[in-house]
């Protein structure tokens, strides 16, 4: 079978490079899909609103340049990136936000599904603190429309997480 066809066969199955990381390290998850609208202008707060749950329970992978090293910053979709926050938290001193295409050529997701988990690139990542206030969280499983729900625990654990006060509140 050529390589075109195991792709599609594994896109039919739901599977994505996340869901292959998550059950490779035998992590528990949820996966929750949606009917993805293109013309929506936040895709983490319509994940929120399409699976009904509190904005500040969905977290957004977003990727920073690191005084010229690509970070990854995952914060609840309520907020956003406090930027200082980061660099200090990985002991940096300036950060901004990554070149989309770069973040795209990095991580092997496009924008508005990269995940934190199963990354072409594995990138230091830095969980936002906040996270641990709740039992699960629910991140990008690797595609517009697809989220997995996990333990913060597990999400920290499995991409090697830094937990920070990253977020900062809209």
């Amino acid at each position: 079978m050529d390589a075109l066809a195991k792709k599609s066969k594994k896109q039919q199955s739901g599977g994505t490079p996340a869901t292959v990381a998550l059950t490779a390290a035998g992590t528990a998850y949820t996966l929750h899909a949606y009917e993805h609208d293109p013309a929506s202008a936040s895709y983490g707060e319509e994940a929120a609103e399409a699976l009904g749950v509190s904005p500040d329970r969905v977290f957004k992978t977003l990727v920073a340049d690191v005084d010229g090293e690509l970070t990854v910053a995952v914060v609840p979709v309520a907020g956003s990136l406090d930027l200082k926050a980061l660099a200090a938290a990985v002991g940096g001193k300036r950060a901004a936000m990554a070149d989309p295409a770069a973040a795209e050529r990095t991580t092997g997701y496009v924008r508005g599904g990269i995940s934190p988990l199963g990354q072409r690139k594995r990138l230091r990542t830095v969980l936002d603190a906040s996270a641990e206030s709740h039992p699960t969280i629910c991140v990008s499983a690797g595609r517009r429309g697809l989220e997995v729900e996990l333990s913060p625990k597990d999400l920290a654990t499995i991409t090697s997480a830094t937990l920070a006060l990253i977020g900062r509140a809209s």
